[in-house]
């Protein structure tokens, strides 16, 4: 995203890891839960990797610009794993299900390589899941920012998008997409026999420290506070269009 600082640059790297990390671990979540402030939350402890989606290859992601490029996705990952696992041998990814159906499409030996890395170790499969008890304010939010296409304050700050007008029939859909996201988590851990931390971004609002310590003790992590690293802050986007939708939303 030209002109936002998104932590996907460089200097925010960890010095380079040598070798496997020690623990992985898959923030699996859908668009609009609150994951990426969550993301940087976790990676601000300098003790829980930096779980970023280092494999959003779709156009107006991070990695947008190797989006036809296998070779260079490839690369992208790797480099990932090496420069975003903290110095205590944590690696996580943030990771939604719509984004590796759209690797799959053209780079199916990455999504194949990707998962074996994270979920390979039958002994210590590990996956964060976060939802938003609030589905009515999930389901808006991602309907916004589908048709105005702003998913950052930034973005909203540089203008060029205007308030779209409340649609039933755009929340219904998001709803839809939301749901059948979570789903394919539940089916996947299922399947895979993993009990999952599942976290609710409203409880993760209130005690942010709170839900990091419970992310490390369920990796069996200690925290070190000395370790904590600067990391760009998540700035939240304006409420008022989403209140606006959320009141035409109830009297229907």
């Amino acid at each position: 995203m030209e002109g936002i600082t998104t932590g996907y640059e460089e200097r925010f790297d960890f010095p380079t890891h040598f070798g496997p990390p020690r623990t992985t671990y898959l923030l699996a979540s859908v668009p609009r839960s609150g994951s990426t402030w969550l993301s940087h939350v976790l990676w601000a402890t300098g003790c829980l990797g930096a779980p970023l989606e280092y494999v959003n290859f779709e156009p107006g992601g991070p990695y947008g610009f190797a989006a036809n490029d296998a070779a260079k996705q490839t690369a992208l990952w790797r480099r990932a794993m090496a420069t975003r696992t903290s110095p205590n041998g944590v690696f996580g990814l943030k990771t939604f299900p719509a984004q590796l159906h759209h690797v799959q499409q053209d780079n199916p030996a990455l999504v194949d390589e990707v998962m074996r890395f994270m979920l390979g170790n039958q002994s210590d499969r590990k996956v964060v899941q976060l939802r938003r008890s609030n589905r009515d304010a999930h389901a808006i939010s991602y309907a916004r920012a589908m048709l105005r296409g702003i998913w950052r304050a930034e973005q909203e700050e540089q203008g060029g998008a205007t308030e779209p007008e409340y649609s039933a029939l755009a929340v219904e859909r998001a709803a839809h997409l939301i749901d059948l996201q979570e789903r394919a988590w539940q089916d996947m851990c299922r399947d895979l026999r993993i009990e999952p931390l599942l976290l609710w971004f409203e409880d993760a609002v209130a005690d942010p420290a709170g839900v990091a310590g419970q992310v490390a003790d369920y990796l069996g992590v200690a925290l070190d506070p000395s370790a904590r690293v600067y990391v760009p802050a998540i700035r939240q986007q304006s409420r008022e269009g989403a209140r606006i939708w959320a009141e035409q939303h109830a009297a229907r």
